[in-house]
Parts: C-alpha cells; structure tokens; sequence
C-alpha cells in the first residue's frame, strides 16, 4: 500500500512525526510532501497568484512553500505522478478539528483535496487541554490509537467515492481514551466574535481574532461531545455541498 503524508501544522512539526510513524506500521512505502511552515486555517486555498517552491528534504521528503490542498496537488501531479498514493493521511494536526473547523482546516481540506480526485483519505488531529498547549502538546492518545483507527477504514471495501474521514483524538492519556465511536459533525453555539486589537512597536494596529463559546448540542450526538467525553471519533464527509433536500422547494420558488 502506497501512501501520502501531509499536514497543515508544517514538515517539520512534531505531529507529522508520529504520523510517520502510525503510516510505516500500516506500510514501508511512504512519501511525504507537505507545507514548509505552518497553514493552520487555510482551509481549501491555492497558490494562484505566485510560483509555488518545491525543496527535497531526502528520500521521498518534500516540502511545499504553499498551501495543504497545494502540497497534495503537487504530489498527486508532479511528485507521485506516475505511482499514486493508495491512501493519502493528513495530520496528525495539533488540535480539535471538530464541528465547523472542518470548514477552516488545512488538515481535513488536504484530506478533501485527495477525496475528489479518488484516493482514500483521512485527516486526523490531536486534540489537547488548553493546560497543555505551546510546545507542550502530547501526541499519545493519537500515536496509541492511530492504527486500531485506521486499519478498519482501510480494510473497508465499500468506501464510498469522494468520501473522507476526519478522526480526532481526545486529549487524554492512552489509557484512559474510552474508545472508538462513530459521530456526526457537530456545530458549535459560538457567541459574538472578539477582535483583540494591538499595537506594534512601530505604532500600527495589529489584531488577533478570538472565537468564545461553547458547544450546545445533545450528549454523544456530535463530534463535539463524543471527543470531549474522552472517545476517538470517526466522522465521514463528502465533497458534495449540495444541501439535497431543498432541491425540490428551490426549484419551485422558479415555476
């Protein structure tokens, strides 16, 4: 089994490692291209308007000077071109994706980037405890459970077209990780967006955009709550955002 490693969080960070890891338990035919530096929110954008810079790391080790949905696209039609991954994994991030960070993440966009062009793909991400964040993250859950995750996925021979799976990982430790469950994106209750503005030394104002609130939906329905109450979640999205069942009252409003 051929496999593509990307992420958002950057080549070089601490999560592509244990990904590295998870993948050569599942297969020693590995390549990695991902992004040079952190993209963390860059949802599904390109690179259109500037060249993009590719930089051979060693052996099937590349770093991209763009985007995640550009380090798939450069391995997919450049890098990989001729020998396709059978599995692209994006990850493992540092932090939640979970609930309407889906729209937002570099991680699972790198994972929908391979899904529309018909490659099996997961996004999987770390969550952590606001106590543990900067440079002191653990990855343990995630490098303990990655491949009792994987392994049914990939096994799964009914896997449906332009399909991914987003996979979190609790912020606990292995051993205390409840388990795997299937779930629902969630959507979180999000209150009034902060701007927090500041001022350089220099006397420009800068800002930082803070999200306050917190998620209101059912116990075990979502994402949301299954990862907060200490599961693995697995939760399949589609590339498809046609809402279907307002098709029908839409196309009325025209008659």
């Amino acid at each position: 089994m051929r496999i593509l490693l990307t992420n958002d969080d950057g080549v070089h960070a601490p999560g592509m490692a244990v990904l590295e890891r998870i993948a050569r338990s599942l297969s020693d035919d590995i390549t990695i291209v991902a992004p040079n530096s952190e993209r963390s929110g860059a949802g599904r954008s390109l690179t259109l308007t500037q060249p993009v810079r590719l930089r051979q790391l060693g052996e099937r080790r590349y770093a991209v000077a763009g985007t995640p949905t550009d380090s798939v696209m450069m391995a997919l039609a450049l890098i990989m071109k001729d020998s396709p991954p059978d599995l692209i994994l994006s990850g493992v991030n540092r932090g939640a994706n979970l609930g309407e960070d889906v729209g937002y993440s570099g991680t699972v966009s790198a994972a929908a980037e391979g899904a529309l062009a018909g490659i099996r793909s997961i996004a999987l991400s770390q969550i952590y405890a606001k106590a543990g964040a900067g440079h002191n993250v653990s990855f343990a859950a995630a490098e303990a459970w990655g491949a009792k995750v994987l392994q049914p996925l990939i096994d799964d021979a009914s896997w449906p077209e332009r399909t991914l799976y987003n996979i979190n990982f609790p912020a606990r430790a292995a051993d205390d990780v409840l388990g795997i469950r299937v779930v629902p994106q969630g959507l979180r209750d999000y209150g009034q967006t902060e701007i927090i503005q500041r001022t350089d030394p220099r006397g420009f104002d800068y800002y930082w955009i803070k999200l306050p609130g917190m998620p209101h939906t059912p116990a075990h329905s979502s994402d949301l709550e299954a990862a907060a109450d200490g599961w693995v979640t697995v939760t399949p999205l589609h590339c498809d955002m046609t809402h279907h069942a307002s098709l029908r009252a839409t196309a009325e409003l025209y008659r």
